[in-house]
C-alpha cells in the first residue's frame, strides 16, 4: 500500500464540478492499493501518515505531524501509484488490487484516519479534479 502525501495549506477534490471533499491545513493523501495489501498494512500506513513529521516546529525543523498541528487529511484513491513504469513508455497496472478490494481498503484506510483526525475523501473510481496548494513544497512517498 502506497501513500503519496503532500503537505498542503488547502486542498479539495471535485467530481462533476461538485466539491466532494476539502481541507485547510493538513495532508493530501493519494492512496494506491496493491494486490497483496490487507487491513494490517492499511492500519500501519494510517499510523505512518498521521504521525509522519512533515510540519515545522518553532525552530523551523520538520518535527510535527498532522496530528500535532491539528490538521486534516484528504484521502484520494490513486490507482496509478502501484503502476509498473520500469520499462517502455506505457505503465502496466498488474500490481494494483482488484477494484473491489481496493475500494474496501480505501474505505478502511479513510475510516481509520477519521478515528484519529478530521478526514475528507474523494470518490472512489470517479474522474476527480484535485486542487491543492502544496506548502513547501513538501511531498513524501510512504509504502508499507
Amino acid at each position: 500500500m502506497i501513500a503519496l502525501i503532500q503537505r498542503v495549506s488547502e486542498s479539495s477534490v471535485k467530481v462533476d464540478g461538485e466539491v466532494v471533499g476539502e481541507i485547510g491545513k493538513g495532508l493530501l493523501v493519494l492512496l494506491g492499493v496493491e494486490k497483496e495489501d490487507d487491513e494490517a498494512k492499511a492500519k500501519r500506513l494510517v499510523e505512518r501518515v498521521t504521525t509522519y513529521r512533515v510540519f515545522e516546529d518553532d525552530a523551523g525543523k520538520m518535527n510535527l505531524s498532522v496530528k500535532d498541528v491539528g490538521g486534516s487529511v484528504l484521502v484520494v484513491s490513486q490507482f496509478t501509484l502501484p503502476a509498473d513504469t520500469k520499462k517502455g513508455t506505457r505503465a502496466g497496472f498488474s500490481r494494483g488490487a482488484h477494484p473491489a478490494d481496493a475500494e474496501r481498503l480505501y474505505d478502511y484506510f479513510s475510516d481509520r484516519c477519521l478515528e484519529i483526525l478530521p478526514t475528507e475523501r474523494g470518490q472512489f473510481a470517479a474522474d476527480m479534479k484535485v486542487s491543492l496548494v502544496n506548502d513547501g513544497p513538501v511531498t513524501f512517498w510512504l509504502q508499507v
